[in-house]
């Protein structure tokens, strides 16, 4: 059934420039080689895709809207902090942090949030 396919993960943005301006030179993006459509914007994200599109709803949501699975959270945390991005900090029980990653049994992650408010995350495995 759906579990069969590959999915896409979708964000509403207020502010389609702005919004692609972050995610293609904050967080290195590519616009995906396809046509796009009117008030969206595909970006090439691994094997699957990522997709902004104009909403009225922009920044609603208050849990995470995706997570990409990375190599290395603390390397690539302090990347994105020399890119000028600025990390989200969670207290919650039996996690610790340490800068801008927090740890909680086998993995290690970073929250941040894009200009219109929408909770990303990187996350990997803890040795």
């Amino acid at each position: 059934m759906i579990g069969n396919f590959d999915a896409i993960a979708t964000i509403g943005v207020k502010n389609l420039d702005a919004a692609g301006k972050f995610y293609e030179e904050k967080l290195g993006f590519k616009v995906a080689d396809e046509p796009q459509e009117p008030e969206t914007r595909t970006y090439q994200s691994g094997h699957s895709r990522l997709l902004i599109y104009k909403s009225q709803f922009a920044g609603t949501n208050k849990a995470t809207a995706a997570t990409w699975m990375v190599d290395d959270v603390e390397k690539l945390a302090r990347d994105l902090a020399a890119k000028g991005v600025a990390f989200e900090h969670y207290d919650m029980p039996d996690v610790t942090r340490k800068g801008d990653v927090h740890y909680g049994g086998k993995i290690k992650v970073a929250w941040i949030k894009d200009p219109d408010g929408n909770i990303l995350s990187v996350a990997s495995r803890a040795a």
